[in-house]
């Protein structure tokens, strides 16, 4: 597999925000940020934990910088390493350590999407996996005001994981791969 370039793996994951997170509307949430230019996409050149580490800092304190207005929230696209699910699993435990060492915890999360991700309990290939599938290793920086923002305009988002539930096996495979939404070959 050849390493994609920024370019493609941004143009990758702004496909694949565009056709299935807001296209399916599994984030009632990303349309605003997306039209209003608000998402920065960054993609991750670290060889090693180490510096994915040191990017995923530079990229909290950056986004601790802006005003959500300039900046709504930061996708750290990672498509040079972490392609096995469970070390991207367990990386996501240093990504809540950093969150801790710059004393961020409750102003921002990590969530996670990942080309094989695979909720606990199902099979790898249960269609409702692919809610959280990206075509790179993906690292999104929220600000936990824009989700209590969010909250408060759905009070009902708790309903948003059963909905995406129902989307998904209404679409099935096939659907899910007409809509192309992976890494460009």
């Amino acid at each position: 597999m050849t390493e994609p370039s920024q370019d493609l793996a941004i143009a990758d994951t702004v496909r694949w925000l565009e056709r299935a997170v807001i296209g399916l509307n599994l984030c009632p949430f990303a349309k605003a940020p997306h039209i209003k230019g608000q998402i920065h996409h960054v993609v991750s050149e670290a060889k090693g934990l180490e510096g994915l580490r040191d990017e995923l800092i530079q990229e909290l304190q950056a986004l601790v910088q802006c005003t959500a207005e300039e900046r709504e929230t930061t996708l750290l696209i990672v498509p040079h390493m972490l392609r096995d699910f469970l070390e991207f699993n367990d990386f996501l435990d240093e990504a809540d350590g950093v969150l801790q060492e710059l004393d961020l915890e409750g102003e921002f999360q990590v969530a996670s999407f990942h080309p094989d991700f695979q909720f606990a309990g199902t099979e790898p290939d249960d269609i409702t996996n692919h809610t959280n599938r990206s075509p790179y290793p993906t690292l999104h920086l929220i600000r936990e005001a824009s989700i209590d923002r969010a909250v408060q305009a759905f009070p009902e988002a708790e309903m948003i994981y059963e909905a995406n539930m129902v989307t998904m096996e209404k679409l099935g495979h096939e659907g899910w791969k007409a809509l192309d939404v992976g890494a460009t070959p």
